[in-house]
């Protein structure tokens, strides 16, 4: 018996753990595909799990901060949605490239259309982004969820510094030192360029190898003329020999 309730309370126990780290994953999330460095561009994606065993999540709303507004914000078509891009006027003029921009991407929705994100699945919504402001850190990105059975999630509370994770975090866009080409393309690293001296080397080896070889063949070309030579030397001697005896 207290064997049996050993296992039911490790069972519970592990279904808790389950559960829980399954809440924990299953928020609208952005994440960056490669660097996003401040002032530079990046490419990011929106990831949305679907969280209701009973219900397919079928329109996302991602809204994007004024307050660090984005001059470009461009979706990638993803088949089976509508992507829809919407623009918002801004109280100071943004500069980019020397332009002057007095407007903003706002938010974008994405609406299914022949498409949706059923029970135990995620979708992702690749967004390309610039210029990155230099101002800031991070970038909250609010999101709303929209499921076919009507039901709405918020995605828009704030996480504050030393309090526990909120039950509905926004997506969070950490933004990282900015670069010196505002591109955030890595340099080169050092494991590349040492590869690209062995490259030279074996290169440089191999020229050295056919060098040695083409020497080597030019040598005993030389070595057989001289025994062939000698060779057609040694028949006329033995042939004016051979004449002689018969002479005599």
């Amino acid at each position: 018996m207290n064997v049996s309730r050993t296992f039911l309370a490790g069972g519970i126990a592990l279904s808790s753990v389950v559960l829980l780290s399954g809440t924990a994953f299953a928020h609208v999330s952005v994440q960056p595909q490669g660097e996003a460095a401040k002032g530079g561009y990046a490419t990011v994606n929106i990831k949305v799990p679907n969280e209701r065993d009973n219900a397919s999540t079928v329109k996302l709303e991602v809204n994007f901060p004024l307050d660090h507004p984005l001059a470009s914000v461009m979706p990638q078509p993803v088949p089976g949605w509508k992507a829809e891009v919407t623009k918002s006027k801004l109280d100071k003029p943004l500069e980019l490239h020397g332009k002057k921009i007095n407007e903003a991407v706002s938010k974008v929705t994405w609406t299914a259309d022949g498409s949706k994100i059923g029970p135990g699945q995620f979708q992702q919504f690749p967004l390309s982004l610039g210029r990155l402001p230099e101002d800031t850190d991070e970038l909250v990105l609010k999101a709303i969820q929209t499921y076919d059975n009507k039901e709405v999630v918020r995605w828009i509370e704030e996480q504050k510094e030393g309090a526990e994770e909120p039950e509905n975090p926004a997506p969070v866009l950490k933004l990282s030192a900015a670069s010196e080409d505002h591109h955030g393309g890595a340099a080169p690293s050092a494991s590349a360029e040492t590869d690209e001296k062995a490259g030279h080397d074996d290169k440089t080896a191999g020229h050295q190898e056919t060098a040695s070889a083409s020497s080597t063949t030019d040598t005993t070309a030389r070595v057989l003329g001289v025994i062939g030579i000698l060779a057609g030397v040694a028949g006329v001697a033995f042939g004016v020999l051979a004449g002689r005896r018969r002479s005599a």
